[in-house]
């Protein structure tokens, strides 16, 4: 390792003053003008990790739905998942070590994880379409090469895209091509493998109205598109020729809202579905005949997935190893319906799709969806199954929709995110005093309710979920909760009011 060389290239891409980020749940994210030295700071850390790994490492710049200013970076482990937690704390320390600093910084993370400096490097860099990642991204590849890697520039991808071209160069491309090509053939193929499968419920054509968030998402489903063009039709919204990312737009602003996004009519009935700025969410939405909005948000999609893999393993005489896994902030209705009506084991994990994945993983057959969008199904078994949908299987999937309670989700902006901390899944305070105590109180005033908090992994507030057996509730055990969040965990801003 050439220190001077890391030290001349350092003071190119200098620390602001006084600047401290830690690495959360989905990396590092702010100010697109604050990000330069961190950039390339995680190039350096990425080429260290390919060589302790002896294994490609990919980095992703985006900062997903936040607003078109911020920006971000993760760092994507050989079989395509999270970043390793001890890693996280390498990149903290080294996002925000002084100048003078680097060099040992450097020298304990290689010592600490045994990393053979002579080893070769190699890093995959992709990017979203904010005006800042371009110029980022070249910040990353300055610190892989000053190491002495080498690195392929994919360019504009979405976030899942360059996790799939990660994990396709670590297995011999047996997992698929890691090209764009590659990503749109095995995907395309799947799907109309599936669609072949199921009933159309009387259409002869299918057809989905796309919110893009004015995201990459547009750019790179007008690619695939041709791909499975006689099984869907799509009509793209929100794609990037005006409008700014995720403003009024992407999976956020409709889970948040719950009401369609700005730029896109819905017809009773029509299938539509929301992105978010980097195309790693999606959530599902529809009017019903009446004009009233319905949302099919991450707790439903896992709902209706695992229902229809435990109805298919029931029809071929499978008995795969089949569970759900959700964060405490998952709905409780979701839960319950799993758990009693079909019988689907049901786990908790911490927020994080990497604490949902991991935990996943040790299942046939495991199925997480976050609430926001983001999840899969992981088969860790290759099954061939021949899939007949029954009408008695449509209503189960309707009843299911059906079940979902009331729920809201807001947060609260506090000087100090890390005042509060949790325990239990993130289901439980233990800091500030008094907090959880208070919470527990506010809980028994409503029926069937539940109320969480926890710091957020990706910007500087306090999250906050409620739960109970109406709407009208819902939301007024949500303002009195955030209230007392404001009181016990120093506050900033208007204090929460009812009706918001």
């Amino acid at each position: 390792m050439d220190l001077g060389a890391v030290t001349k290239y350092s003071a190119l891409h200098a620390k602001p003053s006084g600047l401290i980020l830690q690495y959360g749940t989905a990396g590092f994210r702010t100010k697109a003008e604050h990000l330069d030295h961190v950039m390339f700071r995680m190039g350096l850390l990425a080429a260290l990790r390919s060589k302790q790994t002896k294994s490609t490492i990919g980095v992703m710049v985006t900062a997903s739905h936040n607003p078109e200013e911020d920006n971000g970076v993760k760092l994507v482990d050989p079989l395509g998942e999270m970043l390793a937690p001890s890693w996280e704390e390498h990149a903290t320390c080294l996002a925000n070590a002084e100048e003078q600093d680097m060099q040992r910084v450097l020298i304990d993370i290689s010592e600490k994880e045994a990393v053979n400096l002579q080893q070769d490097a190699f890093v995959v860099v992709g990017r979203d379409t904010r005006p800042s990642s371009e110029k980022l991204s070249q910040s990353v590849i300055d610190g892989v090469t000053v190491l002495g890697g080498e690195f392929h520039d994919y360019g504009l991808l979405t976030t899942p895209q360059l996790h799939y071209m990660v994990y396709c160069r670590n297995t011999g491309s047996r997992y698929g091509k890691a090209t764009l090509e590659g990503y749109y053939q095995k995907l395309s193929k799947a799907f109309m493998e599936l669609i072949k499968q199921a009933s159309c419920s009387g259409d002869e054509y299918r057809s989905l109205k796309v919110d893009c968030a004015n995201g990459i998402g547009a750019l790179k489903l007008r690619e695939m598109e041709h791909y499975f063009s006689q099984g869907l039709s799509v009509q793209l919204f929100n794609d990037g020729s005006k409008g700014k990312l995720n403003h009024l737009c992407g999976a956020d602003f409709v889970k948040s809202h719950q009401k369609p996004p700005q730029g896109m009519e819905i017809k009773s009935n029509e299938r539509c579905c929301s992105f978010d700025g980097d195309a790693d969410r999606i959530v599902y939405y529809y009017h019903d005949a009446d004009g009233h909005f319905h949302l099919i948000d991450g707790d439903k999609i896992a709902t209706l997935i695992s229902s229809f893999l435990k109805e298919l393993l029931v029809e071929i005489g499978e008995s795969l190893n089949i569970g759900v896994v959700q964060t405490a902030y998952a709905n409780g209705s979701s839960t319950r319906y799993l758990e009693e009506v079909m019988k689907v084991p049901v786990y908790c994990t911490k927020t994080g799709v990497k604490h949902l994945h991991h935990k996943a993983q040790e299942f046939d057959i495991g199925v997480y969806f976050e609430a926001n969008g983001h999840g899969t199904a992981l088969f860790s078994t290759a099954v061939e199954m021949k899939i007949k949908q029954s009408e008695q299987l449509e209503e189960k999937k309707r009843k299911a929709a059906k079940m979902l309670e009331n729920i809201i989700d807001l947060f609260n902006q506090v000087a100090d995110r890390r005042v509060i901390s949790t325990t239990n899944a993130e289901r439980q305070a233990v800091t500030p005093p008094g907090l959880q105590e208070t919470i527990n109180d506010l809980v028994k005033k409503y029926k069937l309710s539940r109320a969480f908090v926890r710091p957020s992994g990706t910007e500087d507030v306090v999250r906050v979920y409620a739960e109970a057996d109406s709407q009208e509730s819902a939301d007024h055990l949500a303002c009195e909760v955030s209230l007392a969040v404001f009181q016990l965990a120093g506050g900033i801003g208007e204090r929460p009011q009812p009706g918001f």
